[in-house]
């Protein structure tokens, strides 16, 4: 997108965090901004604090694992703002555990809110999007545990490279057309994900109160999710398919590479594909 004054754009999750960040970049860039969140008051707070700062902006309750919410979201945006040009699938949970112990319910949470969520909001919105034949562009907030993964995170990092090979074949099926396509890959960001059980919906257990521990502890020194705000508005002027916040971390994606590409140095010599 070469221009986004006056061009429409829905964040989820974005009440507060790296979703607020966006949102008030794009206000200051002139664009009009929907926010759809799960909850309620920092939403409404957050929304106020846009049109104080001179910002075009409105509300809507959503939650992304819901369908239909997220359908009645997309609908909501029309009837406000008449159009829809960008979509930021940000919405995201965390919770701990090894892969075989994280139990069957957070397993569950953790995919419906950070794979499901991505795909209703991909196909509630980009009709939308396509419809009216102006430019468009979708982000969709991944994180480095969809590039390397980390122990303890199973059903976040297995979420979170979902999200970036569902990007990256949307850039594939959009690079001839006027859509364009970014995935945020943020490192630690000053963000309550290490919090997010506060929003843990009943069919999964219900609010849990405990805090990621290690998380929490390098969060308050992370970087300022206004900064990746910035960042995002840029790589949809600039039509950045990959958004890193912390280029420190390409050594960690490059060993991976590493052993992959060891893997094939092993298949060269595989007794049984001789």
């Amino acid at each position: 997108m070469q221009d986004v004054k006056g061009k429409v754009a829905f964040i989820t999750g974005g009440a507060s965090g790296i979703g607020l960040g966006m949102a008030r970049a794009f206000c200051q860039a002139g664009m009009h901004v929907m926010i759809g969140d799960i909850e309620q008051a920092p939403m409404e707070k957050a929304v106020t604090e846009l049109k104080e700062n001179g910002g075009s902006a409105a509300c809507v309750p959503v939650d992304v694992s819901d369908r239909e919410a997220v359908f009645a979201a997309a609908k909501a945006t029309i009837d406000t703002f008449g159009k829809v040009h960008v979509l930021c699938n940000n919405a995201g949970v965390l919770v701990d555990g090894r892969s075989e112990k994280v139990d069957v319910d957070n397993w569950n949470w953790v995919v419906n809110v950070n794979l499901w969520g991505v795909v209703n909001g991909l196909q509630a919105f980009l009709p939308l999007i396509r419809s009216h034949g102006e430019e468009g562009h979708v982000v969709s907030t991944a994180s480095m545990a969809g590039m390397v993964n980390f122990r303890g995170s199973g059903p976040y990092n297995a979420t979170k490279f979902s999200v970036v090979a569902l990007s990256e074949t949307l850039m594939e099926e959009h690079k001839k057309d006027n859509l364009g396509v970014s995935v945020l890959c943020p490192g630690a960001v000053n963000t309550k994900i290490a919090e997010s059980g506060r929003n843990r919906q009943g069919e999964y257990g219900g609010t849990d109160d405990s805090i990621n521990a290690p998380m929490a502890a390098l969060l308050p020194d992370a970087l300022d999710p206004n900064t990746v705000g910035r960042q995002v508005l840029e790589a949809i002027l600039e039509d950045q398919p990959y958004i890193f916040t912390d280029p420190r971390s390409r050594r960690h994606v490059a060993e991976r590479f590493r052993r992959i590409a060891a893997g094939f140095d092993w298949a060269d010599n595989c007794k049984a594909l001789k």
